[in-house]
């Protein structure tokens, strides 16, 4: 079975796990305080991942607020959709806002152009 989650939670976990591997990386360059330039390296290393984690917490927030609010007919809940198809960000029901899929296995591809 495929588990599917929201496109926003998607990237505002992957945002979460860039700040926890930013600390993890600058707790690696406490092991190396005898060498200050390798510790250095390490720091920078996490505070860029951490940087990286505020530009896509920024780059989701400007996508949210332009995502498209449907009511959840499985919840009813005001729920966020980027694309075609997404899922509820509660009960994980598909949505759709192409009538043409609507009734149709949910699949995530149907976001993709094809030309």
């Amino acid at each position: 079975m495929i588990r599917y989650s929201s496109k926003i939670n998607k990237i505002r976990s992957f945002a979460l796990g860039l700040v926890f591997l930013g600390f993890i990386i600058m707790y690696i360059g406490m092991f190396f305080r005898t060498s200050p330039i390798v510790m250095a390296i390490f720091i920078l290393l996490g505070l860029l991942s951490i940087i990286g984690s505020s530009v896509v917490y920024f780059w989701i927030g400007m996508l949210s607020s332009a995502a498209v609010r449907v009511v959840c007919p499985g919840c009813q809940k005001v729920t966020k959709m980027l694309g075609k198809v997404d899922i509820c960000m509660y009960c994980r029901e598909p949505l759709t806002t192409d009538l043409q899929l609507a009734g149709k296995e949910f699949d995530e591809k149907y976001n993709k152009n094809e030309k």
